[in-house]
């Protein structure tokens, strides 16, 4: 019997929280720093970025069918034994920690500029942690049962980007492929940047009830992904000049908030406020992997304490570290490339190295 049969998703719980987890913080820079590299030809990058993640989520869940009952932090000890797989467990575990930090600070760095600048940092992290707390102590089934509720609460927000379609113009866009190949490849490091959460399949993939459809759920995750960044992208490229897009730093705030209407202001306020939901299933599912990695390597089975613990370092942190714009970056930026090595370089060699391991020990092939 799967031990994991009591916390068992849905194949759709599984696509939403791939998803959510993605479109995260990455949307609302994520034009910005495409028409840095590569001007209004970034929007082919997300397309080769698509394709990339697709085939290393596909490793991935190749990798997974090898192991269908156990988590990744199992595979590392199976694989590669106690000592060697307990660092590998704790090493990911501590990623997974910086990564939601990195997302929290960040998320609370754009409340301050853009809704309540007055307020101290700590009173919204304590804010912040208690929804949080409430979700990821519950496991991966309520956390399944909660990206079901952001997809209908946050449904509606993609469509205001149709309010934003006047005095756009369709020549920024042209000609295509102006600046050559070049520049459109750079600027593919980016769009894979924005594409990372799919390796939360290595986690997901034992609590998945029906795993005949994974492969094909996490290339609807990446692909629900890819249509978002797509569309964002090429609404801000055809609404703002290279020069407006660079100046900004979350360009699709600035969208929302070129958009008028006779009976609200202050849009992007509201959709902010309704975009943290998103926000938060970025965060609660790295948590979630961290606490779990963590009470794992010690041996237990209840995660909540190590969820406890940190969600109690943050606010303590909060009282002392008040990130800048700058080291909200420095933060990314190393989240990314460490992102990077986790969800496009580790599956390659995970999947070679299980691949011997299991011809070695002559195991019947999956």
């Amino acid at each position: 019997m799967n031990k994991y049969s009591f916390n068992q998703i849905s194949l759709k719980q599984y696509i939403l929280i791939i998803f959510e987890t993605q479109v995260g913080i990455g949307v609302l820079s994520l034009p910005r720093d495409l028409v840095k590299t590569s001007g209004t030809d970034g929007w082919i990058s997300i397309i080769l970025g698509w394709i990339l993640s697709i085939l290393f989520s596909l490793v991935i869940i190749r990798i997974m069918e090898k192991n269908p009952e156990h988590t990744l932090f199992e595979i590392f000890t199976k694989y590669f034994g106690k000592w060697a797989g307990k660092g590998l467990v704790a090493a990911w575990s501590l990623l997974a920690a910086y990564a939601a930090s990195t997302v929290m600070f960040s998320t609370i760095h754009i409340i301050k500029i853009w809704i309540v600048q007055d307020i101290r940092n700590f009173i919204l992290m304590i804010l912040f942690t208690i929804p949080i707390y409430m979700i990821t102590k519950q496991g991966i089934r309520v956390i399944g049962l909660f990206a079901e509720l952001v997809i209908i609460v946050t449904l509606w927000m993609p469509f205001l980007l149709l309010l934003a379609l006047k005095d756009i113009e369709w020549m920024y866009l042209l000609p295509i492929g102006k600046g050559g190949v070049f520049p459109i490849l750079s600027s593919v490091k980016s769009t894979i940047f924005s594409f990372i959460g799919f390796d939360l399949a290595f986690i997901l993939y034992p609590f998945l009830k029906d795993k005949k459809s994974a492969s094909k759920g996490i290339v609807i995750a990446n692909s629900l992904t890819m249509i978002v960044y797509l569309i964002t992208t090429i609404v801000c490229f055809i609404r703002f000049s290279r020069a407006e897009i660079i100046d900004y730093v979350y360009p699709m705030l600035n969208l929302l908030k070129v958009i008028r209407l006779p009976f609200l202001e202050r849009l992007e306020i509201i959709c902010l406020s309704f975009y943290l939901f998103i926000i938060f299933m970025t965060i609660i599912p790295l948590l979630y992997v961290a606490t779990l990695g963590t009470s794992q390597l010690f041996g237990k089975q209840d995660h909540r304490n190590y969820l406890r613990i940190l969600l109690f370092l943050w606010i303590l942190l909060s009282f002392f570290f008040i990130p800048t714009s700058s080291q909200i970056t420095l933060m990314a930026n190393t989240w990314g490339i460490a992102g990077f090595y986790t969800a496009f370089v580790f599956p390659i060699f995970l999947w070679i190295y299980g691949s011997m391991f299991h011809y070695v020990r002559k195991e019947p092939k999956q």
